[in-house]
């Protein structure tokens, strides 16, 4: 029988990754500790340590890692239709976050300190210029095919985000249920008054 390959340090970052998402979800980002995330991993601490030096070091390839898992899931989709993309993109930011309510909890934790800690803050700001990005360019596409009335898709885009934002931090703070899903509806409706091209009412005759 062939001996299994050795784990490769992508494996290894891989599965702490995912026992760093475990753990916040359980324990959220003020209780998480390199031992927490160790214990799932199923290794020593100074496994982990072998990878990561601190705790913030560690996190800070965790928001990258949310990041790539987002991105990847984005480019899975197969269509190339601007509306439909775009609704895509929406229900990622505001319809997927409901099964993740505690990992939700955990990053708005890590987004308050980013005042405090200089490379959180840049990964979040790295994460929403990208996010925007992705929205201003299927907008883009939109208003090339004619789909989307030609407007400033920078401001529309930073509009979406907003929303976005407010209704995370709602859902978290105020533990509101029904927050996301207000959200959801609410971005729907901007879209709807800002991009949509108007109807003539003659064709709805």
């Amino acid at each position: 029988m062939a001996e299994p390959p050795e784990r490769t340090s992508s494996d290894s970052n891989e599965e702490i990754m995912r026992a760093t998402y475990r753990v916040l979800q359980e324990h959220g980002y003020a209780d998480l500790t390199i031992k927490r995330i160790a214990d799932e991993y199923g290794k020593s601490t100074a496994a982990v340590h072998y990878h990561y030096d601190t705790k913030d070091d560690l996190l800070v390839a965790f928001l990258d890692y949310i990041l790539e898992r987002f991105v990847n899931t984005i480019h899975e989709v197969e269509t190339t239709d601007p509306e439909q993309r775009l609704n895509l993109l929406l229900d990622k930011l505001l319809v997927a976050p409901e099964d993740h309510r505690d990992l939700l909890i955990a990053v708005l934790e890590m987004r308050s300190q980013a005042p405090y800690k200089e490379a959180f803050g840049k990964r979040f700001q790295q994460n929403d210029e990208y996010v925007r990005y992705m929205l201003k360019t299927v907008m883009d596409h939109g208003i090339q095919e004619d789909v989307f009335h030609d407007v400033d898709t920078e401001h529309t885009a930073r509009a979406l985000m907003t929303i976005v934002d407010g209704a995370r931090a709602r859902a978290v703070v105020l533990d509101e249920t029904d927050t996301l899903a207000t959200a959801r509806q609410t971005a729907d409706e901007y879209v709807n008054a800002v991009l949509k091209p108007e109807i003539d009412e003659d064709k709805q005759n």
